[in-house]
């Protein structure tokens, strides 16, 4: 049996969309294409635009099931971007599009499916440790948000387990950061780590380190504007900025710390995965040892912490890896 098939990770920067087909159990990917979040109105003129491509590319492509990413929680299979104020629901994008089966789930339970897919050189180390067959495993990443997902095995395979941990308060653990837990709740209310580990965190460590918690200009002064993490961490990698340098100094402390705090929550001695958009940028500021000094820094349990495995994933492709995972299994039932 012939069945054209489609999965796609969408987040706030970003859209990548795969058009599959499943040939007598065996799957191949026909279609790729990448969107800028951005540009579109809907979810629906995404991929509406991809399905006209896919109809170029296969003459024939009707596609009897689908999986989609996205970057935010799934209810009741709707779904609310948190950083794109589109509202995707999966039944009214099967009855508009004619796919019998349409599944939402969020980014980083896809991201999470990926892991066991992923070969020795999609993995940077950062701790060996001692890993526990069968054990507890947590996959988190910063980009434009933070993603986390709790890996737990069951009947012979790793489940995902979807959070909105991201969004958890945010904790600081040095007076550098309690100034900045400051800086951010004038601007926002609550704090969460997502305002701290994610792009716009980045930009805001940069810009409350050089004008100072009462506004004051501090040392070398440069315009950044919001969520231009790229350009912070360039200026700290390749231009010594010495307050960019801080900035990610700062960024990978709270990082550590927080990666730390979630193995330690799951006693996640199956491996923590780091993953998102930031870190492949910055794995030689990862693996200096200040990221693995934080994540250790528990106290009574720092030793146990040890012996937790820590690898950085530099695969750009997890969430849509995962997505097509689910979408096999679908077919597969």
């Amino acid at each position: 049996m012939n069945s054209f098939f489609v999965c796609g990770d969408i987040g706030g920067t970003k859209i990548l969309l795969w058009l599959g087909q499943s040939i007598n159990g065996k799957n191949q990917v026909h279609l790729e294409h990448q969107y800028s979040s951005g540009s579109f109105a809907d979810f629906s003129e995404v991929l509406s635009d991809f399905l006209d491509k896919a109809e170029v590319t296969t003459k024939k492509c009707i596609p009897i099931a689908a999986c989609f990413a996205v970057a935010g929680p799934v209810t009741a299979q709707r779904a609310k971007l948190t950083n794109l104020p589109w509202l995707i629901d999966a039944k009214k994008i099967s009855t508009e599009f004619s796919i019998p089966t349409v599944l939402l789930i969020n980014d980083f339970e896809a991201a999470a499916l990926s892991i066991e897919a992923l070969l020795e050189n999609d993995l940077e180390t950062l701790q060996v440790g001692k890993p526990k067959a069968q054990s507890m495993r947590v996959i988190l990443g910063a980009g434009t948000g933070m993603g986390v997902a709790w890996l737990t095995w069951r009947k012979g395979c790793y489940v995902p387990l979807p959070t909105e941990a991201g969004h958890m308060d945010f904790a600081p653990s040095s007076n550098l950061q309690i100034d900045f837990l400051k800086y951010q709740r004038k601007r926002f209310g609550h704090m969460s780590f997502e305002r701290a580990l994610s792009g716009n965190g980045l930009t805001d460590m940069f810009n409350f380190l050089q004008v100072g918690l009462n506004g004051n200009h501090k040392l070398i002064q440069t315009d950044i504007d919001n969520n231009d993490a790229a350009r912070v961490t360039d200026f700290a990698l390749n231009r010594k900025h010495p307050i960019a340098i801080k900035a990610l100094d700062l960024f990978i402390e709270i990082y550590g710390a927080y990666a730390g705090s979630l193995a330690l929550a799951g006693l996640c001695n199956g491996g923590v995965y780091v993953a998102g958009g930031i870190a492949p940028k910055i794995i030689g500021k990862l693996k200096d040892g200040n990221f693995i000094r934080l994540f250790c820094d528990k106290g009574r349990y720092s030793k146990m912490m040890s012996d937790i495995p820590v690898h950085v994933v530099m695969n750009p492709r997890i969430g849509i890896m995962g997505a097509k995972k689910k979408v096999e299994r679908m077919l597969s039932y």
